[in-house]
């Protein structure tokens, strides 16, 4: 990213947002974050950030739903990089509609507005969940599109909007599909914090499927895909995955976790964590050739490495987290 660069994040008070600008700014770029209103005026996970980093982002606080505050936000950015979104699949079953309109009138609202400020790149960021369960060993970019929860649905009609915005607009728009980026900051939602959470807390870890393997891809290696994708010219329109190109199962993570504290854990599961089952995304593993020949991005962050972080993030914060409860 060039110096003086003018970029909006939307989502920038999020887990990978947070992460995003704290290394936007730290490249010179000008950046202004979109943080979802709130009446306390909290700036979500940008409080974590070094007060040094966080004073230099513009914040714009609104609802991506409303087209004038996406808009004027953008105005005047030359780079659009779009992480806004709820991104929770349990709480998609429990509120469809609200996941449909942020997730898909959100963006909507985005490639408006890229459009019509003249953005030189929009980058979309999907998720890996938009392919559903894996139906090859490894998941290229073409791989069937799955809507197997009301949150994959979500972010694949967030895809086809920005893919036909490229088409008929000609808007500047480059797809990123991060696999479960994990890391520092990520709430306790996700498996990972889930896992290590109650690993610091005791012997017993509540989980759902033990069986499921995801790609896991730590936050900073996604940031600088993303950061490619938001520079590197002659990419326009094209979908990326960013993925380790492994596979670990949520039952060899417990594993992990328990070799890194040095004591035993037991993984149970918990009825109220599974997904209905024609829902469940048992596996997926990302074919990450693209990302290597079009960003020259390949993921530095090792699982192991990745998981003592996340040990010791939440052992300095373990207010953050309570293990007892099941977030959704």
């Amino acid at each position: 990213m060039r110096e003086g660069t003018r970029v909006l994040v939307t989502g920038a008070g999020g887990f990978i947002g947070s992460h995003l600008c704290e290394q936007l700014i730290g490249t010179g770029a000008a950046v202004r974050g979109l943080v979802r209103y709130r009446s306390q005026g909290r700036l979500g996970l940008l409080q974590y950030v070094d007060p040094s980093v966080s004073s230099a982002i513009e914040i714009v606080a609104g609802d991506l739903r409303d087209f004038d505050t996406v808009l004027c936000a953008a105005s005047g950015c030359h780079v659009i990089i779009h992480l806004g979104a709820l991104i929770s699949v349990p709480y998609s079953y429990e509120r469809p509609r609200e996941v449909a309109e942020i997730n898909m009138l959100g963006a909507l609202n985005v490639l408006l507005a890229g459009r019509d400020v003249g953005a030189r790149r929009v980058v979309h960021i999907s998720s890996s969940e938009v392919y559903g369960t894996a139906v090859t060993p490894q998941v290229r970019e073409d791989h069937p599109l799955q809507g197997q929860s009301p949150y994959a649905a979500s972010k694949i009609g967030a895809d086809k909007l920005a893919q036909s915005f490229h088409l008929s607009y000609g808007v500047p728009v480059v797809t990123l599909r991060p696999f479960n980026a994990y890391g520092p900051r990520q709430s306790g939602r996700a498996i990972i914090p889930t896992i290590v959470a109650q690993a610091l807390r005791g012997r017993v870890v509540r989980l759902g499927a033990l069986d499921a393997t995801r790609d896991f891809t730590f936050v900073t290696d996604v940031v600088r895909g993303i950061m490619a994708g938001a520079s590197i010219a002659g990419i326009e329109g094209q979908e990326i995955n960013l993925g380790s190109d492994t596979e670990v199962s949520v039952g060899d993570l417990v594993g992990r976790v328990a070799t890194i504290l040095g004591r035993e854990l037991e993984p149970r599961v918990e009825e109220r964590r599974l997904r209905p089952p024609r829902s469940e995304v048992t596996r997926l593993r990302a074919d990450n050739t693209h990302a290597r020949q079009r960003l020259g991005w390949q993921p530095t962050v090792g699982l192991d490495e990745g998981l003592r972080r996340v040990v010791g993030w939440i052992e300095a914060h373990p207010e953050l987290y309570e293990p007892r409860r099941y977030e959704v």
